[in-house]
């Protein structure tokens, strides 16, 4: 299930005519049967608008963009998935979590921050953690990202666009090191370097085929999820946990 798909032309038409947000809280009532809380409406009026520059910035015109995409047997969503070819014709994705954060503090956790969330400070998995979680649920799950001799190859990061970059900000801390590598956090100042990054797996353009794709295949659990639930009967936990099962 997803709120909306189609191509990024189109997405940033909508979002530069306000519209985005109407078509997600339609989309979101005719299959839930509610309407989805004012927060979240806002949240996908200023988040949406803001990666649409992004993708206008960066020339990224001929791709498929798909909004608030449920992740097999789950309720989590992803924000926004990105879909196109690289520079050798290759089939791409891009996942962004976006989020509205302007500050950060040290959590005890190893994958934790603590921020202001749902009216308090909370701990919550740092961005990077959050996104590469829902890239490895997808790896495991979904078939377009794993069945066959050329599946879609997913990549992932996150967008903090009300976030100042500062180098010695507790969210670039060097026990993110790793995560960081893995799935790259752009903030605020990063604009130019969020459409480079998007463009240098993209850049190939012809993104509605491979959304296509994405949105036939099927979930069907992959060879490597049956090693990991042989690995947690076994005691040795490799599930892929999302979010606040992770914390």
């Amino acid at each position: 299930m997803r709120l909306y798909a189609g191509t990024s032309r189109n997405f940033i038409t909508d979002a530069s005519h306000n519209q985005i947000a109407g078509k997600l809280k339609s989309a979101f009532f005719h299959y839930y049967g509610f309407n989805p809380p004012d927060n979240e409406i806002n949240s996908w009026r200023n988040s949406l608008l803001n990666i649409s520059a992004v993708f206008q910035n960066g020339d990224l015109l001929d791709h498929g963009v798909i909004l608030e995409y449920q992740l097999p047997l789950s309720s989590k969503r992803l924000d926004c998935l990105i879909c196109g070819r690289n520079d050798d014709s290759a089939d791409n994705a891009v996942i962004i979590e976006l989020k509205q954060w302007s500050k950060c503090e040290d959590s005890i956790g190893d994958n934790e921050v603590l921020t202001w969330v749902g009216g308090a400070k909370r701990d919550v998995l740092h961005p990077s953690a959050q996104v590469s979680q829902y890239r490895y649920y997808l790896e495991d799950t979904h078939t377009a990202f794993y069945e066959g001799s050329q599946p879609v190859c997913l990549h992932s990061c996150a967008y903090l666009h009300n976030y100042d970059y500062d180098p010695h900000d507790v969210i670039f801390g060097s026990k993110f090191e790793a995560l960081l590598r893995d799935s790259p956090v752009f903030t605020a100042d990063d604009t130019d370097a969020l459409s480079s990054y998007l463009a240098g797996n993209l850049s190939g353009g012809e993104g509605l085929a491979v959304l296509n794709r994405v949105e036939q295949s099927v979930y069907r659990p992959s060879k490597q999820l049956m090693e990991h639930v042989g690995h947690v009967i076994r005691g040795d936990p490799r599930y892929i946990l999302l979010d606040e099962q992770k914390i």
